[in-house]
C-alpha cells in the first residue's frame, strides 16, 4: 500500500473556493423543477403550527438541514467554517467540514476545521476522501479526523470523476468498498458515505448498506460541477464541459436510496432554496444538504449565513403549509409528481 504523502493542498483548497463562486461552475439546470406538488387550498392548518424539527445523530434539529462539507486547510477556510458553525449553532442545524486530509498531513491546519468551541451542541461531521483508504489511510486516520473536531459522525466522500479530472488526482479505487466497511464497523461514531456531485445509485447504496453504512448522502448532479472546476484547474475546460452532465440527478438519487431499508438519506446536490428542500424531503430524503448557496454569505459573516438560512427555512414552511403538512414526516408522505422529462 502506498504511504501517505505530505502534499501542499493549500493552493488547491483556495482554488476550489474561488472557482466555486465563478459563473458557470454550477450545473445549468435545476432537476427539482421537474417535480411539483399539488396545491392544497384547504390545508386545515395554522401556519404558526408548522413544526420542522427532526432528530439526527441523537440530537434535535430545528429543521432537517445540513450545512454540507465545503472547506478547510486555508486561512480563508478558518473564517468560513467559523461563520458556518456559528450559524448552525444559533439555528440548531447540522454542519460538515471539508476534507481534513490537509490537517492530518500538516497538524498546523487543524485549527481551520475546529469549530466545536462556537458550536457546542450542533451535530458536526468530520470528512475524508474515501480513496485515501487506498493511499495509506485507515481506521486510525478516520478516528483522528473525528477527534480533531469533536465530530458526531464521519463523512467518507466518493469522487471518482473528480479524481479522474483533477491534475493531482488519485484514481485507485480498487478494494475500496471492503475498506469502507472496515471503517464503518470500527468507528466509534456513525459513518456517512456521500458522492461529491455525481450522485449515488441504488446499486451503490445496496453495496454500502451490506457493509454496514446506514447514512447516505446523494450529493447528486445539479449543483457545483467539480468536472468543470477540476478541468479548469487542469487547463482543459472543454473536457469539463464534456463531463459536466455526468451523474445521477439529485431527485433520482434520492428516490433510489429512499427505497433501501433502514437507511437515512441526506438529499444534496443543487438544493438552492426552500422549495427545492421541500421537494427533496417529499422524494424521500430525511435531511437536506446545502453548500455553495451559503458560500458567499459565509465569506462575509455568520449573520449573513443566518439570513440566508432563515429565508430558506421560511420558504420550506410556506411549502409545508400549502400542501397541508404540519411536520416533516407528513411532508415526506406528501405526493409529488414528475411534471416533465428532459
Amino acid at each position: 500500500m502506498p504511504e501517505p504523502q505530505v502534499t501542499d493542498l493549500r493552493d488547491r483548497k483556495a482554488e476550489h473556493l474561488r472557482l466555486a463562486l465563478e459563473a458557470g461552475m454550477q450545473h445549468g439546470g435545476n432537476f427539482f423543477d421537474d417535480w411539483s406538488f399539488e396545491h392544497d387550498a384547504l390545508p386545515e392548518l395554522d401556519a404558526r403550527e408548522i413544526d420542522t424539527g427532526v432528530e439526527f445523530l441523537g440530537k434535535r434539529l430545528a429543521a432537517p438541514l445540513l450545512i454540507s462539507s465545503m472547506t478547510g486547510g486555508t486561512p480563508a477556510a478558518a473564517r468560513i467554517n467559523r461563520h458556518l458553525a456559528l450559524a448552525a449553532e444559533r439555528q440548531r442545524l447540522a454542519m460538515g467540514v471539508g476534507s481534513q486530509r490537509r490537517a492530518l498531513e500538516d497538524p498546523r491546519q487543524a485549527a481551520t476545521f475546529q469549530v466545536r468551541e462556537v458550536a457546542p451542541t450542533a451535530p458536526l461531521l468530520a470528512n475524508l476522501g474515501a480513496v485515501q483508504l487506498n493511499y495509506g489511510y485507515g481506521v486510525a486516520q478516520c478516528v483522528a479526523a473525528v477527534e480533531m473536531i469533536g465530530a458526531d459522525a464521519l463523512v467518507l466522500h466518493l469522487n471518482p470523476l473528480q479524481e479522474a479530472l483533477q491534475p493531482e488526482g488519485q484514481g485507485d479505487f480498487r478494494g475500496l468498498l471492503a475498506k469502507i466497511g472496515e471503517v464503518a464497523r470500527a468507528l466509534p461514531v456513525p459513518l456517512i458515505v456521500k458522492e461529491v456531485g455525481c450522485g449515488l445509485s441504488r446499486a451503490a447504496g445496496e453495496r454500502l448498506l451490506a457493509q454496514g453504512v446506514r447514512i447516505l448522502d446523494t450529493a447528486g448532479l445539479g449543483g457545483t460541477s467539480w468536472a468543470r472546476i477540476e478541468a479548469r484547474r487542469g487547463g482543459d475546460a472543454p473536457r469539463g464541459e464534456l463531463f459536466a452532465d455526468w451523474g445521477i440527478p439529485t431527485p433520482e438519487s434520492i428516490r433510489a436510496l429512499a427505497s433501501l431499508p433502514e437507511v437515512t438519506v441526506i438529499g444534496s446536490g443543487g438544493v438552492r432554496n426552500g422549495v427545492d428542500a421541500a421537494k427533496a424531503l417529499a422524494l424521500g430524503a430525511h435531511l437536506v444538504g446545502i453548500a455553495q448557496p451559503l458560500l458567499a454569505a459565509a465569506m462575509e459573516s455568520a449573520e449573513a449565513v443566518e439570513a440566508r438560512l432563515a429565508a430558506l427555512l421560511d420558504e420550506l414552511r410556506i411549502c409545508m403549509f400549502c400542501v397541508g403538512a404540519r411536520t416533516i414526516e407528513a411532508l415526506r408522505r406528501t405526493p409529488i409528481a414528475l411534471r416533465r422529462r428532459r
